[in-house]
Order: structure tokens, then sequence, then C-alpha cells
């Protein structure tokens, strides 16, 4: 009895059957653990734990807009800040529940970028970059003269008191690996789908994109709204951790340099190097953070190194020595797609 011929897999309907068997196997143990550190670690790793985790998820969403978009933004400390002071005004001016506070902050401001993007989306290349600078010094000038909000001297959150030290400590926790976590997996998911090879093709090229069809604008909006929301939870959690926001320090550039360094260490355009950036970025400041300026040189001494010796990281390095790591990439010769493809990819 003879079957009828299989029709070969698309790249794409190919490329979701490979690729994350074994981060799976790895991600959902790591999880368990994770999510049981309050039981047998203390506070002080619980914190320190916290501060990687949302750095992670900073790191995943710039490699999002830079490395798998072309977009390279120095202003998403804009959205950290406003996800803090969000957090501040619904938990403690509001009255809402800080559990609750952190995703109705979270959307709010995935959606005040839709404002901001009327602005920098008319910019390209070093001007995007430099517009979306610009942005978030604008909010932080804004936000400095809200009386409300404490002006220029900033507020202290006052409703998480309710669940004493320890208890703040591991609920911080748990919404850091929530928010850590899921930056990883959303960014994972992103790039397996239409969307993911719709921004591979915008950041390849937008004018041949858009004559095959894509909806470069569309495309972007979508992922810049994204990191926004994404940096926003982050940003809640870091000052639920910190307590006290003050302007200058939310909307510090900062946040972006510490982002860059983590995603060029780890590995530009591939979602498991922000996880070794972030882990390299976190023990250098633990162990040799008291040395101050020649800290400094030494991060932008290894940024430097990496970014000559191994473009794509620490992880470009090892998928090459190690075979079982490498992910295969199907590149899509977009002068051949056709109306189907084309379709598909909208």
């Amino acid at each position: 009895m003879t079957g009828q011929a299989a029709s070969p897999a698309t790249p794409r309907q190919a490329s979701r059957r490979q690729g994350l068997s074994w981060q799976v196997v790895a991600g959902l143990p790591t999880l368990v653990i994770l999510l049981s550190v309050p039981a047998w670690r203390s506070s002080g790793d619980q914190q320190l734990l916290t501060q990687l985790l949302t750095l992670l998820a900073l790191a995943e969403v710039w490699n999002l807009l830079a490395g798998f978009g072309g977009l390279i933004s120095i202003g998403l400390q804009a959205f950290i800040g406003l996800g803090a002071y969000g957090l501040y005004v619904a938990s403690d001016l509001v009255g809402l529940e800080p559990v609750v506070a952190l995703p109705l902050v979270t959307v709010v401001i995935g959606g005040a970028a839709l404002v901001s993007a009327l602005f920098v989306f008319r910019l390209s290349g070093g001007y995007f970059a430099v517009g979306t600078w610009v942005v978030a010094e604008v909010v932080r000038l804004i936000v400095s003269n809200i009386s409300a909000v404490g002006a220029g001297t900033g507020v202290s959150i006052q409703s998480l008191a309710q669940f004493g030290p320890a208890g703040r400590i591991s609920l911080t926790y748990w919404l850091a690996v929530v928010v850590g976590a899921g930056s990883v997996a959303l960014v994972g998911a992103v790039m397996r789908s239409r969307l993911g090879l719709a921004l591979r093709a915008t950041r390849d090229g937008e004018v041949a994109a858009a004559i095959l069809g894509v909806d470069v604008f569309r495309t972007k909006l979508i992922v810049y709204v994204l990191a926004a929301a994404v940096s926003a939870a982050a940003g809640a959690v870091i000052y639920m951790s910190l307590l006290r926001i003050q302007p200058n320090a939310a909307f510090s550039v900062d946040w972006t340099a510490r982002m860059i360094f983590v995603v060029m260490i780890g590995g530009l355009g591939s979602v498991e190097g922000p996880i070794l950036g972030t882990v390299i970025y976190v023990a250098m400041h633990q162990w040799l953070g008291d040395f101050d300026t020649a800290y400094l040189i030494l991060l932008g001494a290894i940024a430097i190194g990496f970014t000559i010796a191994s473009p794509g990281g620490l992880w470009g390095l090892l998928a090459r020595l190690i075979p079982p790591l490498r992910r295969r990439h199907f590149n899509v010769d977009l002068s051949a797609v056709g109306p189907a493809q084309t379709e598909a990819i909208k």
C-alpha cells in the first residue's frame, strides 16, 4: 500500500521543530529551583538574585530591539523609571495591592510607549538612538517637577510594609522570577513566530522587507511596546526591592549601559547570550565593585575585547566550540519569497 509523499516542510515549520528542546529540558528544572529559593536561601541571596533576574529581563528586551531588530535604543530607562513610579502611584496613592498593581502598570506603560513611538519612529539609525535618550530625559524632567511623586527628591514605597521585611523580599524575588523567566520565554517565542521572521527581515533591509509585504512600522512598533512593557515591569520590581525611588537614579542612562554591556558580553542576537552576560556582570559587580574606577575600566576593556575577539559574544564562542549548542537558522532569501510566504510574514 503506497502512501502519499509528504510535502516538504516550510522553513518556518522546520525551524519550529528544532532548537528549543534542550532549552526546555534545562529551563524547567531551573525555574522550579528558582521558585523554591526562599525556602532554603537567605534574604541577601534573594536580593542578589532579584538584581540578576531584573537585569536579565532588561538585557533580553534590549537585545530584542537591537540584536534582532536593529533598533539601537539608549532610552529604555524611561520605562524603567515610569514602571517604578507607576507602582508607587498604583499601590501607595490608589491603594491597589502590589501584586495587582504590577501587571496593571506593565500594561499602562506599554500603552504609553505608543506615544513616544510617534516621535522616535520618525528617526532612524543613530538619530533613533539619540531620540530615545531624549524621550527618557524629557520624562525624567517632567517627573522631577511633579510634587505628588516627590518631585526631585523622590518617594519611598510604603505599601510593601504590610508584608514585613522577610515577606517583602520573598515577594519581590518571586515577582523577579516571573519577570526574568518571562522575558526569556517572551523573546524566544517572538523569534520563533511570524513576528520574529518579519523583525529579522526588517533588520536586514527595511526597503526590501516592505516591498515584499512586511508591515515594517507595525513590526517595529510591536517589539518597541513589548520592550517598554517588560522594562516597566522590571523597573517596578527593582524599586520594590530598593523601596526608595529618585528620578535621577530611576531614569539614569546607566541602566542602558548595563544592558549593552551584558548583551555584548553574552552575545548580541541570541536568546541565551543575555543570560550568560547577566551572570558575568553580576558576579563581577559582587567581586570587583569596590574598586570603583578600576572596576569600570575593567568592564570597558572586557567589552572591547569581546567585541573584537568574538563578535557573537560568549554564547557565540561556546556555540562554535560545542556543536549541540548550535541552533540551525534558515537564512531566507527575501528576493525568492513568493506571494504566499509574503502573506505569511504580514
